[in-house]
């Protein structure tokens, strides 16, 4: 274990026994025999748990009063009362201030060990689920006009009051979780947590322990890890890429989701839970299937309801959208000015593939407002966008001076202009030549005859 953990109580031979059990369990420790050197200490770090003696005998404030000022300064941090002369009356005050729990001396080493592991466990998840919170709510918007992402939002709206388990798929940095967060956001649980377990991110012996907790083991084994499926009761758990879940573990959901109950990890008690499931996947999970990896019975458990998220490819039309709100979103979070996007700029940037999906245009977006030339004022330009959005589409043109261009003749020039021009603008709208033909002023049958003459192959229509 790890934390720092302030023991407060008048008795020195008190503060070094507990010192001394706390630090053999890995834990820092430091005392203080009174308020004044109580105070100080928390001035001058905040611990992870403050133990907390009621009667301090030559203290300006007795224990209760240093649990009102912690409360009142540090309301986040557990507190943990103990006392060989407290009264009832008294441990109901401390809960009713905020205390975590009440240890009466004299008490048992594994009694207060329990107690002070469950206390920093608990405030750890409590202060996660805040941060997630803090996290997802900027990304809690799916923003887009598009028919696709309408869709998804009509699917969401239908889903999210039910209790039905879904399954979205789609490539990386496409919003999968955004997708989730709505769904939870829009249904009878939103009020609970909302708990999030990126499996590609764990080591395979290590997902277990994150999901379903870990004890000590024995019949009344001490709880050392409180797993996800209890964090998320009465609420929702987010399994992100699913598919990286070891075999074993994905059979241990099986069961938890056909029963409604676990075991923690080295623990034989039953443990009942309320959990809504959404996984997601970035793969094909037939093909993990049939390659062996996904159990099948599984994935029918998932794919109640099946969500498939469209690529930024596939809905350009949104990317002028997107821009602006994650500039404005920079700006938030930055403290710089937002700036305009001039259309060139905008032009070249639904043009490009976008490889990264919507989290790489979030990025980009970043990037220039902290880097491109100019401050409050000066809206962004295509010269101001990296080299990278250029090099991609051999119809985008650089924004420096082709130097190509002077050594033709005008014919040739406009020539390799106008399929430079024409190929850049077919790929801004997705391959839609009606889009196109309105936008760039031409008829549709004149625009057909022109990329014809060019050679300019509708690569977006076909693959659509």
């Amino acid at each position: 274990m790890s934390g720092d953990i302030l023991i407060v109580d008048d008795e020195e031979d008190i503060r070094h026994l507990v010192s001394d059990i706390l630090k053999d369990e890995g834990y820092s420790t430091r005392t203080a025999k009174d308020s004044d050197s109580a105070i100080k200490a928390l001035s001058e770090r905040v611990p992870s748990l403050l133990l907390l003696d009621i009667w301090l005998t030559g203290s300006e404030l007795d224990g209760l009063g240093i649990l009102e000022y912690t409360k009142q300064r540090y309301p986040d941090l557990p507190v943990v009362m103990i006392s060989g002369h407290g009264t009832v009356q008294d441990a109901m005050r401390a809960a009713k201030v905020g205390a975590f729990d009440f240890i009466e001396k004299p008490f048992e080493s594994a009694r207060l060990l329990h107690v002070v592991n469950l206390a920093i466990e608990t405030s750890r998840l409590r202060r996660e689920n805040h941060e997630l919170k803090l996290r997802g709510k900027p990304e809690s918007d799916l923003i887009g006009s598009s028919q696709s992402i309408a869709t998804i939002r009509q699917s969401i709206d239908k889903v999210a009051p039910t209790s039905s388990r879904v399954l979205i798929t789609g490539a990386p940095g496409t919003g999968k979780e955004v997708v989730a967060r709505l769904i939870h956001a829009k249904s009878a649980r939103a009020d609970n947590a909302f708990v999030v377990l990126n499996a590609a991110r764990l080591s395979p012996d290590r997902v277990e322990a994150e999901l379903f907790g870990m004890e000590e083991g024995g019949p009344n084994g001490t709880i050392q890890h409180v797993g996800m499926f209890e964090q998320a009761h009465g609420g929702t758990l987010f399994l992100d890429e699913v598919a990286d879940m070891p075999l074993e573990t994905q059979s241990r959901i099986l069961r938890a989701l056909q029963e409604q109950s676990f075991e923690r990890v080295r623990g034989n008690k039953k443990i009942n839970v309320d959990v809504r499931l959404i996984a997601a996947s970035n793969r094909d999970l037939s093909i993990e299937i049939q390659a062996g990896r996904f159990r099948e019975d599984l994935y029918y458990r998932l794919n109640v309801v099946p969500l498939k998220m469209p690529s930024l490819r596939e809905r350009r039309e949104d990317i002028a959208e997107l821009c602006r709100y994650f500039v404005r979103r920079a700006s938030e979070l930055s403290g710089l000015p937002s700036r305009d996007i001039t259309e060139d700029a905008l032009a070249v940037l639904q043009s490009y593939n976008w490889p990264g999906n919507v989290r790489q245009l979030r990025n980009m977006m970043e990037w220039v407002l902290i880097m491109a030339p100019g401050g409050k004022g000066t809206p962004i330009r295509s010269n101001m966008l990296p080299a990278e959005l250029f090099e991609s589409s051999p119809f985008m043109m650089r924004p420096e001076v082709n130097t190509d261009i002077m050594s033709m003749c005008l014919r040739d020039a406009r020539e390799l202009f106008e399929k430079q021009y024409l190929g850049a603008q077919i790929k801004r709208f997705g391959g839609n030549i009606s889009k196109t033909s309105t936008f760039v002023g031409m008829e549709r049958s004149a625009l057909h005859r022109k990329l014809k003459m060019l050679g300019i192959h509708n690569e977006e229509k076909e693959a659509s």
